[in-house]
């Protein structure tokens, strides 16, 4: 089923029924060939369930399979209030560290990329695939954002 709106939980079953199925330590014993074949497919279960697991790269990968290629960078210059917060909060990111301002862009980013979420999967049933690509877009800007945090938030 190609729908952006999934159910975690049912995703995470069928992960594990399927990394059950090919899982290297089941074909140990087996030929080398066999174990080949079981560590592709176990790798590909993994990328394909993080793929889908996170809303970005779901998005991403069915504007892709609809043939739509993913926005640039560029696409949101035209959106000056969306630059302008993301401009302030990597202006809050480059200051010096401060708990409480980090737990406020945390909540803030999180907040965010809930929304565009939101958006995101209205836009995908709608199958308005431009207007997807556009907030996939700054979704992109969010996890960037979120990267960054996280940086900073590791200690040195």
């Amino acid at each position: 089923d190609r729908s952006f709106r999934l159910d975690a939980q049912q995703l995470q079953r069928r992960f594990r029924s399927l990394q059950r199925a090919v899982h290297p330590d089941r074909f140990a014993q087996r030929p080398p060939e066999e174990q080949h074949f079981s560590a592709q497919h176990s790798s590909l279960i993994n990328k394909a369930y993080q793929t889908l697991l996170h809303p970005l790269s779901r998005g991403l990968y069915l504007l892709e399979l609809s043939g739509v290629e993913p926005a640039q960078e560029t696409d949101c210059d035209a959106d000056p209030v969306f630059l302008t917060e993301i401009m302030e909060i990597n202006e809050k990111l480059a200051e010096p560290e401060n708990e409480d301002i980090l737990e406020e862009i945390e909540t803030l980013i999180k907040v965010k990329q809930e929304e565009l979420t939101k958006e995101v999967t209205a836009a995908f049933e709608r199958d308005d695939l431009q207007e997807a690509k556009k907030l996939l877009a700054k979704m992109k800007y969010f996890a960037n954002l979120e990267d960054k945090l996280k940086n900073k938030k590791i200690p040195s």
